[in-house]
């Protein structure tokens, strides 16, 4: 881990009414680090997520982001396009419906050679072949290239949705609840996908997620989130194991109860 952070949150708040949103947040993330934000529905950290991804300004506070010449730029003090440019280069989003993250009406292709194009290339052969050589690594049949996601079951969906954010090899990443909405075989084999591409990438991501077991699989570090403050955070294997905050005992509780 590098010791000068990629991220930097100071005080950030973004309420849409008493305890509703998130409040007074402060954090830091670490080339290469993956950080779990966890709680029940409502806690905020859904608000949270699209404030550090610049796509929902916040009340006070700052976010704070080194890109990759190594700059220190205020998110919400740069315009709007260049916001939406990180968005599109140095950043990726993976939504929990991936409908939200893939454009429908074009193939799937095309969903992961738009992300090359915004990054500079514009070798038509070569973007075809990075778009089968990442169909490959998630793991969908690459005879599909030129389908439309809407003919994809969701599972393949979300696939493409991870292949159309990774090609890039951001520099950091962002994923709300990217099982959320899958069967259960299906999150299994998701989540081992994800595992791996972060670790072989070494991405940074942020990670929000209510499923504690997603939680430890991913992340190396947890804040939990209630009423839209950070009650509790630490490494992801002694917050689980070795809860402090009553409300993070709860939660841990709750999912051991049969």
């Amino acid at each position: 881990m590098q010791s000068e952070p990629l991220l930097r949150v100071n005080n950030l708040s973004k309420l849409y009414a008493p305890g509703k949103g998130c409040e007074e947040i402060s954090l830091d993330l670490y080339p290469g680090e993956v950080l779990g934000i966890v709680g029940e529905s409502g806690s905020g950290k859904s608000t949270l997520l699209t404030s550090l991804s610049a796509r929902l300004e916040p009340n006070a506070g700052e976010v704070l982001y080194r890109n990759a010449k190594n700059e220190w730029l205020n998110l919400y003090e740069l315009p709007e396009s260049e916001r939406r440019r990180l968005l599109r280069t140095e950043w990726g989003v993976v939504h929990q419906h991936a409908r939200d993250g893939l454009r429908m009406g074009v193939s799937a292709g095309a969903n992961i050679g738009e992300r090359l194009m915004a990054v500079g290339q514009r070798h038509y052969g070569n973007i075809r072949k990075e778009g089968l050589r990442w169909m490959e690594d998630v793991e969908l049949d690459v005879s599909r290239i030129d389908d439309k996601p809407n003919t994809y079951s969701g599972g393949m969906q979300q696939r493409l949705q991870i292949a159309r954010n990774l090609v890039t090899h951001p520099r950091l990443v962002f994923m709300d609840e990217p099982t959320g909405g899958l069967d259960v075989s299906v999150q299994a084999r998701i989540l081992d996908l994800l595992r791996t591409l972060v670790r072989d990438l070494n991405l940074a991501v942020v990670i929000v997620t209510h499923d504690l077991a997603v939680a430890r699989l991913l992340a190396q570090r947890l804040v939990v989130m209630r009423h839209g403050k950070i009650v509790e955070t630490g490494l992801t294997d002694q917050v689980l194991d070795d809860p402090q905050h009553p409300y993070t005992q709860l939660l841990v509780s709750s999912v051991l109860t049969p």
